[in-house]
């Protein structure tokens, strides 16, 4: 079956980073948008709107009210409904929302959703159980299903640290990663094109799980570049073991499994001939990262 490209495309988590870029993306594509938001009077569901979106009241946990949102769409563009509980993520609330909205797709007919997750590594992660649940349970009821599974954004550095690591604390990146190692990073907008590739041309991505990076710069040459674009002197700190498990236990796991050798593995030269705009660090630092960068450090 043909997707209509007249037809609204779903768009989840609209107004955060993933579903912000993938609408504007669709949007700026001429591909009609309907946004599924918790509150359409939000500034960021009212930007969309600006843009051209039809904004749609929803809510994971009601899934009385995902049926009128998926009435009439072509596809569906999904990120992972995430929960958190005191204890750290919630994977059973986390997969039981996201199988309510692929059971409300496969009711209304939908055969295409795009769901973007989260990168893969060979020993998991605490937080990729319900994805991983998410994404077999997708396979198994949607015709046409196409993952995609990105690395850390770049659009990270604009950020504070979170609970400690990642961000920028003042200027210094803390984080997990080896100094002189590679560390894969995409760019949200990179994200968003792939899913207009695979909303381009249903059959050819049908079935796929793409994981997705664009540059793999190590934490020391990122912070040099960063500097260099910027002219604000950046350095990189990694947390020892001591650090991260003052942070968290999750933190301190996952610092673990990275240096046992679970590490992403995007292969960028091959998502380059998919897609040869594919950014670069630099590439993103020059368009909008190093302006953004000093805005917020000056």
């Amino acid at each position: 079956m043909s997707v209509s490209t007249t037809s609204p495309i779903l768009v989840t988590g609209a107004t955060g980073k993933q579903g912000g870029a993938t609408a504007r993306r669709l949007l700026a594509a001429g591909r009609p948008v309907r946004a599924l938001v918790r509150d359409p009077g939000a500034a960021a569901a009212a930007a969309l709107a600006g843009l051209g979106a039809e904004l749609v009241p929803g809510d994971f946990d009601d899934p009385a009210s995902l049926p009128p949102a998926l009435d009439g769409a072509a596809a569906v563009f999904a990120i992972p409904p995430v929960a958190f509980g005191p204890d750290g993520p919630d994977t059973h609330l986390e997969a039981n929302r996201g199988r309510a909205l692929i059971d409300a797709a496969a009711k209304a007919g939908i055969e295409q959703v795009v769901f973007s997750t989260v990168a893969s590594t060979t020993a998991g992660s605490a937080g990729s159980a319900a994805k991983a649940q998410i994404e077999q349970y997708l396979y198994d009821h949607i015709a046409r299903p196409t993952v995609l599974r990105p690395v850390r954004f770049m659009t990270n550095w604009l950020s504070a640290a979170v609970h400690g690591v990642d961000g920028l604390d003042g200027r210094v990146h803390r984080h997990l990663f080896p100094p002189d190692e590679p560390m894969q990073i995409i760019a949200l907008e990179d994200v968003a094109e792939f899913a207009a590739l695979a909303f381009a041309d249903p059959a050819r991505y049908a079935g796929r799980t793409l994981e997705l990076a664009g540059d793999q710069p190590t934490p020391i040459e990122a912070a040099a570049t960063i500097s260099a674009a910027t002219g604000i002197p950046i350095r990189y700190h990694q947390l020892t073991e001591r650090e991260a498990a003052a942070l968290n236990p999750i933190i301190a796991d996952t610092r673990r499994r990275w240096l046992a050798g679970h590490r992403w593995h995007a292969d960028i030269e091959t998502l380059r001939v998919i897609h040869p705009g594919l950014r670069t660090l630099g590439d993103w630092l020059t368009a909008s990262g190093a302006a953004a960068i000093r805005a917020r450090l000056t």
